[in-house]
């Protein structure tokens, strides 16, 4: 494990540990106490209405009085009932107290008396703003990122923290800052990791950093990817003359690599086969000639000798 890894796992912070995890809510088919409920309403309505066709004044007070309290039990038991959509999910409380999650779908039915919140547990897509930030090695340079997540644990995401979109929304902001300032644009020495050079190992490194901060949310971090990755204006420039110069480098590297190979070759071929006899100042010579002919960026322009080499 390099230092690299090392000091970016040992930065991954702890949150704390979850004091509610999420279980499923009791509940019936809103079906059934639809009906009920819708009954309950005709049959107090219908007790208002016997009421009139009754002459004594206590029996048709107690017609009135019952019909009204069947009205309101069928209302209150219809606030009962929750409309559940897919890819939604209702947090029951009751009095304070989290008594569950709905995750099925359609009409369903719980206590009246408790509160439902609703919340999304479908797949959301977060991208930061682009970010201007230091790299390892000090230089400017400017990055986002864009995050696909849902929540997975409504429990959580409810009662743990106060927002969980801005949270996720701060904590994957706070991530993409810590891993850029961890690794450098352009990693100068060959096993290094950099930004550039090795986009998928930063990209589960920031994953891994990313689930470490949101996992108190109830959140799951489905991928994440940079969307923007440059140097920053005022360097631009000049970085772009270093790549060019390394370009320029590498190119003339190989091509003097492959110049050898080939003087090498001519060398050995005219030797196995006794073509002329060359001593160490011809071998010399012919040498040079070769290298400036195979390495020079222009066309070779020749020079006729009408004496000896010696000469």
């Amino acid at each position: 494990m390099t230092t690299h890894d090392t000091r970016a796992t040992a930065d991954v912070p702890e949150m704390p540990a979850p004091r509610v995890r999420e279980f499923a809510a009791h509940s019936i088919g809103g079906g059934l106490a639809l009906l009920l409920g819708l009954v309950g309403l005709l049959g107090g309505a219908g007790l208002i209405v016997s009421a009139t066709a009754v002459s004594g004044a206590g029996g048709k007070a107690a017609l009135i009085i019952g019909g009204i309290l069947v009205v309101l039990a069928s209302f209150l038991a219809m606030a009962g009932l929750n409309m559940v959509a897919p890819g939604e999910a209702r947090v029951v409380q009751l009095f304070g107290r989290y008594r569950g999650t709905i995750r099925q779908d359609g009409l369903r039915w719980v206590n009246p008396l408790t509160s439902r919140t609703r919340i999304s547990t479908r797949v959301r897509n977060h991208e930061t703003a682009v970010l201007k930030v230091n790299d390892a090695y000090g230089n400017p340079i400017e990055l986002a990122a864009v995050v696909v997540w849902r929540v997975e644990d409504t429990a959580q995401a409810t009662f743990e923290v106060d927002d969980y979109i801005e949270f996720v929304s701060t904590q994957t902001e706070a991530a993409v800052r810590h891993i850029a300032i961890e690794y450098p644009y352009d990693a100068h020495e060959e096993d290094g990791l950099s930004l550039r050079g090795n986009a998928e190992e930063i990209t589960e490194k920031l994953a891994v950093e990313l689930h470490a901060r949101v996992e108190a949310a109830g959140v799951q971090i489905i991928e994440s990817r940079f969307t923007h990755l440059a140097y920053a204006p005022e360097i631009a420039s000049a970085m772009l003359q270093r790549q060019q110069a390394g370009a320029v480098v590498a190119a003339r590297k190989q091509i003097v690599e492959g110049a050898v190979g080939m003087v090498e070759s001519a060398l050995t071929r005219i030797a196995e086969r006794d073509l002329v006899e060359l001593d160490s100042e011809r071998k010399a010579a012919m040498v040079s000639n070769l290298m400036v002919v195979l390495c020079g960026d222009r066309s070779a322009q020749p020079v006729l000798n009408t004496g000896t080499l010696y000469q």
